[in-house]
């Protein structure tokens, strides 16, 4: 949605806009349309997502790591969307997702330990 028209008016976007231009510094720079927070949502949570995935197939040795850092970025995001628009049942599940990442992470993590 943010691509195909990047100004919300489409879309019924243009509130959580002016949300954005509130709450987050540099307006005029960064929130003069979704694009830049488009990208930076792409980055953080789709890359970043697709690369660990990609290491667990894998098998890398560094691919709880990966899973833990993405579970942490994902609540994190979460947590700027809650301060910015609150609480919706969307961003909560998000944040769960987010939170069962980062504990599969930490169990893998732990059970590597002890098998070592």
């Amino acid at each position: 949605m943010m691509w195909i028209d990047p100004t919300g008016v489409a879309w019924g976007g243009e509130p959580l806009l002016e949300m954005l231009r509130a709450k987050m510094p540099w307006p005029d720079i960064f929130f003069r349309n979704f694009i830049p927070s488009g990208f930076v949502l792409l980055f953080l949570n789709g890359i970043t997502q697709l690369a660990a995935a990609y290491l667990l197939f894998k098998k890398h040795q560094f691919a709880q790591w990966a899973v833990l850092i993405c579970g942490i970025i994902l609540m994190l995001w979460i947590v700027l969307e809650w301060w910015v628009w609150g609480f919706n049942a969307i961003s909560n599940l998000y944040f769960v997702l987010g939170l069962v990442e980062l504990v599969a992470a930490i169990v893998s993590l732990r059970k590597e330990k002890q098998v070592k």
